[in-house]
């Protein structure tokens, strides 16, 4: 079995490798129809390609780059968190969110992460390496096979949301965006895409004046109303600045529609204060149309040194922005009693789990 992964490739470099075999332009687009619309599980499906060019591509790639390891259900919400084997033994995780007229994933773009949010599960092994193209790409593909092809359980949503620092994986998460959004292969649209990022000044920039990186949502995790506390939880403000950081997204040539979310993880007695929904508000400042807040009240894990606030703090906090005229909504995350909800998501140790086909 070859290491090339097709799921790799958008779709100028599907059908330039298709060529480079000596094969007709049109297999590029049969394969694709095959791998991204009908979803299917092997080369040995695809009826209406050659059987010597399925041989080929049995012998010479590989179909899958992850492996399903196990899923838990929520009794709750209906949300599915899966973990995944990569080929080299480490694991990821994905869930699922079935929501009112749509269907979320949320998906991973590194095993563990170096960002070091004080409030996340996910960076306490730190950063152990990229996921390619196809990992990324194999989350929706499997995924969407998994929990059925019947137009209710399509997905729609895609937020890169899951393990890891989206922009520090810089040109797979490009691709893996360009993959969704291309008509010839996912077809997702661009709005229904969301890139949160911890805030990593250059690489926002660098999304935005990249031609080649499709215009998708963005999110940035702000967490903190002022430089201090943001400094204290997120170590990565030390050298991307708040102040900055405002500065950088009241610039950006966002789309008609597109709204920046700044997501706001609520920590009890940290940053849940009357006052720091104040301070936040006078930190967005005019600009308010060019924003959405989310709050997220925290989600514990085992041996946080954090709490979840009061839900009447929350509410409270949320008032308050309302009454500078900002769209402030609250997450109530879903999967918390899987561990999947929102900062939960951590790398896991295999024999520590059932595989599901045993």
């Amino acid at each position: 079995m070859g290491n090339i992964n097709l799921k790799n490739f958008n779709y100028k470099e599907l059908k330039n490798w298709v060529i480079e075999k000596g094969w007709k332009p049109f297999r590029a687009d049969q394969i694709a129809k095959w791998i991204y619309t009908k979803k299917v599980n092997s080369y040995d499906e695809m009826t209406d390609v050659s059987k010597d060019i399925r041989k080929y591509l049995k012998e010479n790639t590989e179909f899958s780059s992850l492996e399903l390891v196990s899923y838990e259900k929520s009794n709750i919400d209906g949300s599915i968190k899966f973990l995944w084997k990569l080929k080299d033994g480490n694991t990821i995780e994905s869930v699922f969110i079935p929501e009112n007229g749509h269907n979320t994933l949320c998906i991973s773009t590194q095993v563990g992460c170096a960002v070091g949010c004080k409030f996340c599960f996910t960076t306490k092994d730190g950063l152990i390496r990229n996921l390619t193209t196809a990992e990324i790409v194999d989350q929706y593909l499997q995924v969407q096979r998994f929990v059925g092809l019947e137009p209710k359980k399509r997905i729609s949503n895609i937020v890169y949301m899951g393990m890891g620092e989206p922009l520090a994986n810089y040109e797979n998460v490009k691709k893996s965006v360009q993959i969704f959004t291309d008509k010839k292969l996912a077809g997702l649209s661009n709005r229904k895409i969301t890139i949160s990022s911890s805030g990593i000044l250059h690489q926002i920039r660098k999304m935005y004046e990249d031609k080649e990186f499709p215009q998708v949502r963005l999110a940035v995790s702000l967490n903190a109303p002022d430089q201090k506390i943001r400094e204290e939880i997120m170590p990565i403000s030390q050298t991307n600045k708040l102040e900055d950081l405002m500065k950088l997204l009241n610039s950006l040539p966002v789309k008609p529609g597109y709204r920046i979310m700044l997501e706001y993880v609520l920590l009890k007695g940290i940053n849940d204060r009357p006052s720091d929904a104040h301070k936040l508000a006078r930190l967005i400042g005019k600009n308010k149309k060019r924003f959405k807040v989310n709050l997220i009240p925290f989600n514990p894990y085992p041996d946080s040194i954090y709490e979840r606030p009061d839900e009447k703090d929350v509410l409270k906090f949320q008032k308050i922005l309302w009454q500078y005229d900002i769209g402030a909504f609250i997450r109530w995350s879903k999967g918390q009693d899987i561990s999947a909800a929102c900062g939960q998501l951590r790398k896991k140790e295999i024999n520590s789990f059932v595989k599901i086909h045993s």
